[in-house]
């Protein structure tokens, strides 16, 4: 069941990229939008995340080590690479925070003890929300991506 889960979630990321290649966005909206109306909501972000632990967690101890890390880190890392090949994703502009940061370990370690407790990614929702919201107006959509 839990290879099942985390190849599920690995075709989620690796899916986004496919979507990339029209829209700024477009990807993250595929990925994260879930009832598909244009918008992503703290809400739909906050219950996102919970499923991403859940699958990244691999021995569901309710923490996320820095060894169960380098499979989260792999998946990224495929994505980031399968969307540079094919779409324009989440924008490259320099000025602007990448939606990655919001999955690191040194992101979601709130207390820093090289780990991510499952209250600590969830609580770091608001926050990774804050970072996507550019343009401020309570959702990400797509004002949020391309060039600033």
């Amino acid at each position: 069941m839990k290879t099942l889960l985390i190849s599920t979630t690995l075709a989620t990321f690796v899916a986004t990229s496919v979507f990339a290649a029209g829209t700024p966005g477009a990807g993250f909206f595929q990925s994260w939008d879930e009832n598909q109306d244009g918008m992503v909501t703290l809400p739909e972000i906050t219950e996102k995340r919970e499923n991403v632990f859940v699958t990244f967690d691999e021995n569901g101890d309710g923490v996320i080590t820095a060894e169960e890390y380098v499979s989260f880190d792999e998946a990224r890392a495929a994505d980031r690479a399968n969307e540079a090949q094919g779409g324009k994703g989440h924008g490259n502009n320099a000025n602007r925070v990448k939606p990655s940061v919001g999955m690191t370990l040194e992101f979601n370690d709130v207390d820093g003890n090289g780990e991510v407790s499952q209250a600590e990614f969830v609580g770091q929702s608001g926050a990774w929300f804050e970072l996507l919201d550019r343009n401020g107006d309570g959702t990400v959509n797509s004002g949020d991506f391309g060039r600033p």
